[in-house]
């Protein structure tokens, strides 16, 4: 097969967009996810999401607002919960992952006929990207450029020493919740390219990589987007010349990513020793 012949078609120019766009919000998002160790919070962010995807199913409207909606509140009430009551981050991110996941099974199971768009949500169709959700994913990713880069000292305090933070009048509750909430959008946003089975691998695995290479978080950002790109395009590339589902053959591809970033790593220690 010609490896030229699918940059020719337009869902394909339209898959490689969502793939820079997903690259660049997976790179700032993951980055900090990992540096704050957040990633379960993600998940329950991401499985909750669900909820409102049976609910948009189920009432005819779009199944990306119905996980958005539910994806952002979510992050918020796991946010207040964990910070201004009693009950424990890991109970409340339990919680809601239960319920969003319930909800949307519930809502899925009453409506009738198949439903293809969840479908799509659940394993994700990069190649079936529409104009709106690159224009979507676009927006998001300027926001998060500019976000970064406007109080990048701030995330950077609130990543690495939440105490030292809290002491030095930075806004943390700031920080805190418009992160969580822009974690939010960035789940469901990605959810197009992988599915929320796999979307939070999407936003780990390249972060995760980078941090073998760089402990420090401007750097892991650069890093994790470049990962995320090779990962994205590649894993793209090979599911349209081997007829595989896009969104676990791009995950597939960056877990290869990473184990051959960290058998070179391995190989240089022992010829360093």
């Amino acid at each position: 097969m010609n490896l030229i012949e699918p940059f020719g078609y337009v869902f394909f120019q339209h898959a490689l967009l969502a793939s820079v766009f997903s690259a660049i919000i997976c790179g700032f998002i993951g980055a900090y996810i990992v540096s704050r160790r957040m990633v379960f919070i993600s998940g329950g962010i991401t499985h909750a999401s669900f909820g409102g995807m049976g609910l948009a199913y189920f009432f005819g409207f779009n199944y990306l607002l119905g996980a958005a909606v539910f994806a952002l509140v979510s992050a918020l009430v796991v946010e207040y919960l964990s910070k201004r009551t009693e009950v424990r981050e890991d109970s409340a991110i339990g919680m809601l992952w239960s319920l969003g996941m319930a909800i949307g099974i519930i809502f899925t199971f009453l409506s009738p006929g198949y439903a293809p768009n969840l479908m799509s949500g659940l394993f994700g169709s990069i190649l079936a990207v529409s104009n709106t959700e690159l224009w979507l994913m676009a927006v998001l990713a300027i926001i998060i450029i500019l976000f970064f880069i406007q109080f990048f000292p701030a995330i950077l305090a609130v990543a690495f020493d939440m105490e030292y933070a809290s002491t030095h009048h930075i806004p943390v509750n700031f920080i805190n919740y418009s992160l969580i909430s822009l974690i939010a959008l960035a789940i469901v946003l990605n959810i197009r390219v992988s599915g929320i089975i796999l979307v939070l691998a999407m936003m780990t695995i390249p972060p995760v990589t980078a941090n073998l290479l760089t402990k420090r978080l401007k750097p892991m950002i650069l890093l994790s987007i470049a990962l995320g790109l090779a990962g994205n395009v590649l894993g793209l590339i090979f599911s349209y010349l081997l007829n595989l589902p896009s969104g676990a053959t791009i995950i597939v591809t960056h877990i290869l990513i990473f184990g051959i970033v960290r058998l070179c790593i391995s190989l240089r220690e022992t010829h360093t020793a």
